[in-house]
């Protein structure tokens, strides 16, 4: 075996590709370390099985994306800084709390984004490289391999020309200095991604035939494809994508508990054991389409740090009334820890907005997706030395006497959305109770979101009959009552989104998709030091990073309009 892990340390300008030893768990099987000096594309790919290792350190790139450890990064493109979430440890100088200046083409987030994503088309371009020029026996193992690194691609692709609107088109490896790319219309990239996905919805495997979970099967590839369609304004293609996912392949949503059904809030439901911990990967389970991999088992697996992010730091409130340490917490190696094992170790990094905790149930409280159990909203003093021990947490009742207030609801105690969180189940960090982090598989993509992305499809083809049947096939699974085809707007699938999928869809590439995110974070975003977030009209996309254009003497690489360094 010659690759085992890909090491990325270069940028779309200086591209010198060094490869090391990868590995992902999502491949079952134990990969041979065999230390080497230097890999070029030419040499890398000697055998399929060097194929295989290769496309694995594309899984391994892409898994970054949804569970790098303790990176606020992350959050940003999934709900921090958008119409969701704001950062509620320190709202007035967090990440993201203003657009202003956290978005310039001098900052680290979109350099960091864009040379994330561009690593991974390089080490796509790699392996498609390889692919086609080794000798084969197997025509099929061949086509296959090849779907799964163009699968890649335009998983990355879809992140830049979403982010940053016409970026380099690079299809062939980069092995020695270039300074002098030139962006491409995205109309070029979108007609290389459906290219690839096309061919990955054609010979990737179907359900329940991928080598090993996490692997991508034509579902997948079928529903970034309509994804695809979608932003482009093909919303025939966009319907008739999706389509095939919901029919064809076998998924279906989970209508009643399954897998490992835990009952610690007394409100658990079907949309609770979807992310229950070894829930996902479940044939049983026929609503996940791509699911992200961290086994803690195995070397390598990943850390989720959706616990970190997206909860309360309720431990930090400090007293209770009378003066007791509020929360005890859990008892290990014969002391208290001052942490629940059911609530973890939050930070408090993306805390809801009021559109997302409140605005969006309003009417319909009893869905399924509001219990107790999905979304936290009543804590309690945990201290037996305390009259209040058991009460549910009041601020009120320490007659304002608070030093904190502001952090009282942005920090230590708001709705907490449980799907990012495993009660009960941390294996590592005892004493903090896991210490934010834990190892349950994600959710890429999930066949509730197909639904709603052919909805969408559905209603600008004007046919909103259609648009409310998908969205009530969502609802209906959480016996919300049913959207009429006259109230079905963009903003009602927004919100539908937004109850379905915050803390997993990417929300950010969706209000970009759509040309809404200035305004909604406007509206919606209600930051209390910083209520919109200084957003500006041109900040719908990122900056081009002022590095890159720097270092592209060769040729000019335009800005996007609005921003200067």
């Amino acid at each position: 075996m010659r690759i085992n892990k890909y090491i990325s340390k270069f940028s779309v300008q200086v591209c010198l590709l060094t490869m090391g030893l990868l590995f992902i768990t999502s491949c079952e099987k134990d990969l041979e370390e065999v230390p080497i000096d230097f890999i070029s594309a030419s040499n890398a790919f000697e055998s399929p099985a060097d194929v295989e290792t290769g496309l694995i350190g594309l899984y391994s790139l892409a898994r970054d994306w949804y569970s790098a450890r303790d990176a606020k990064e992350m959050f940003v493109y999934v709900a921090l800084g958008t119409d969701e979430a704001y950062f509620g440890e320190d709202p007035a100088g967090g990440t993201m709390s203003n657009w202003d200046t956290a978005i310039t083409p001098v900052s680290s987030l979109p350099t960091e984004y864009w040379t994330m994503a561009f690593d991974l088309v390089y080490q796509a371009n790699t392996v498609i490289y390889g692919i086609e020029n080794l000798s084969w026996s197997d025509d099929a193992q061949r086509a296959r391999f090849l779907a799964e690194a163009k699968f890649f691609r335009a998983f990355s692709y879809r992140i830049l020309v979403t982010m940053y609107g016409d970026v380099p088109l690079v299809t062939e490896p980069i092995t020695s200095p270039k300074t002098d790319f030139v962006r491409a219309p995205k109309e070029q990239i979108y007609d290389l991604m459906e290219e690839d996905l096309i061919y990955g919805s054609e010979n990737l495997p179907i359900r329940g035939a991928e080598p090993a979970p996490g692997r991508v099967t034509q579902g997948a590839a079928l529903h970034m494809l309509s994804d695809v369609y979608l932003a482009q304004g093909k919303n025939q293609a966009a319907v008739d994508a999706a389509t095939k996912v919901i029919n064809d392949y076998g998924y279906a949503l989970m209508t009643q508990r399954f897998g490992n059904q835990p009952n610690i809030f007394g409100s658990e439901n079907a949309y609770f054991d979807l992310f229950t911990l070894n829930n996902h990967n479940l044939s049983s389970n026929t609503e996940g389409i791509w699911i992200i991999q961290n086994d803690p088992d195995v070397i390598g697996g990943g850390r989720y740090s959706g616990e970190r992010s997206f909860g309360p730091a309720y431990y930090r409130m400090g007293n209770t009334p009378d003066g007791k340490k509020a929360f005890r917490g859990e008892e290990y190696l014969g002391s208290f820890t001052g942490y629940s094992d059911t609530l973890g170790r939050p930070v408090a990094w993306t805390r809801p907005t009021t559109y997302v905790a409140y605005d969006i149930w309003k009417g319909d409280w009893d869905d399924d997706r509001n219990s107790e159990a999905n979304i936290k909203r009543h804590f309690y003093f945990d201290n037996p030395e305390s009259i209040y021990d058991g009460q549910e947490i009041d601020f009120s009742l320490y007659n304002g006497e608070r030093t904190s207030p502001l952090k009282d609801t942005t920090q230590y105690i708001f709705p907490y959305f449980m799907k990012v969180a495993t009660p009960l189940d941390h294996y590592t960090d005892l004493a903090r109770s896991g210490g934010g982090t834990n190892h349950k598989d994600l959710y890429a993509m999930r066949l509730a979101e197909t639904y709603l992305i052919r909805a969408e499809a559905y209603l600008k083809l004007n046919q909103p009959g259609n648009a409310a049947a998908d969205i009530n096939m969502v609802r209906n699974r959480s016996h919300a009552t049913p959207v009429d085809a006259g109230d079905v707007t963009l903003d009602f699938i927004l919100d539908e989104r937004a109850r379905e999928l915050y803390t997993e869809e990417w929300r950010m590439l969706t209000l970009m998709r759509m040309g809404n995110l200035v305004e909604r974070v406007r509206q919606y975003n209600d930051n209390p030091q910083n209520p919109g977030l200084s957003i500006q009209d041109h900040q719908n996309i990122f900056p081009i990073p002022q590095s890159e254009i720097d270092l592209n003497t060769g040729a000019v690489l335009e800005q996007n309009p609005g921003y200067s360094n």
